[in-house]
């Protein structure tokens, strides 16, 4: 495996499951020293770091990020991976929803990238990487209040890639489709009938299949390695062909 990484410390956040999870181990695998915020860190496992903190609190991810960066010795990439789902339309969550999905989705990102910018510019490798979604870019059914989320990281993420980038500091971001996280399947598990809602999830991605999170992971490290040290402000698509491709129908 290609040691792109090597001598780099990564934070990632959400990293106690799914797409952070996946992302925490590939970037160890590949050299990094690797922090992980979530939550939960009890099930985070060495050579990985595990830190508590809440994304919607600001003390505790100054803390978090504070202590990250002490006990990998600076910091060099940060992945924003801590997120929320939500179903409906725009009128089935009311305004408390809306704004805890916003808090978490957005302003957790706000947060955490702000504690740990120092850090990040005094590194000669910085990198950003946010997680947001093809719900940014295409209208998905009973998804307004996350759309709206995603749209708003993606903007984010344009944002602050032009207030950076003469810092030395790229920040990208990741666009999945649906991927198989442990959040996809309670999703499947409350539905009425969850085989017939994931092979419909499954058929509108061209690729007939959700996305792996070793997928999504798979990207957000290519766009946090070095050798894409001439990318940023990019939103990379890993949905399966869900924004891009229009197949004809299978002919009955």
């Amino acid at each position: 495996m290609v040691r792109d990484f090597a001598g780099l410390r990564a934070l990632v956040t959400g990293g106690g499951s799914g797409i952070g999870r996946a992302t925490a181990e590939l970037l160890a695998a590949r050299g990094a020293l690797v922090a992980v915020l979530d939550l939960d860190p009890a099930a985070v496992e060495k050579p990985l770091l595990g830190f508590r903190a809440d994304v919607t609190d600001d003390t505790s991810v100054r803390a978090a990020v504070a202590a990250a960066a002490a006990g990998l010795g600076g910091l060099d990439v940060l992945v924003n991976n801590a997120g929320i789902g939500a179903r409906g339309t725009v009128e089935d969550n009311d305004d408390g929803e809306w704004l805890r999905v916003l808090d978490v989705n957005v302003l957790g990102i706000v947060r955490t990238t702000r504690a740990a910018l120092p850090h990040l510019r005094e590194s000669a490798y910085a990198a950003i990487v946010n997680t947001c979604s093809v719900a940014a870019t295409a209208g998905l059914p009973q998804r307004a209040l996350y759309s709206a989320s995603k749209g708003a990281v993606l903007s984010l993420t344009l944002a602050m890639a032009a207030d950076h980038v003469r810092e030395g500091v790229r920040i990208n971001c990741v666009n999945p489709g649906t991927v198989d996280t442990p959040w996809v399947g309670r999703l499947l598990d409350a539905a009425p009938d969850p085989v017939a809602e994931r092979a419909a999830l499954e058929a509108r991605q061209p690729t007939g299949r959700l996305v792996s999170a070793a997928e999504v992971a798979g990207a957000i490290a290519h766009l946090a390695s070095p050798l894409s040290g001439a990318t940023t402000g990019t939103a990379l698509a890993v949905d399966g062909g869900m924004q891009g491709l229009r197949l004809r129908p299978v002919a009955q």
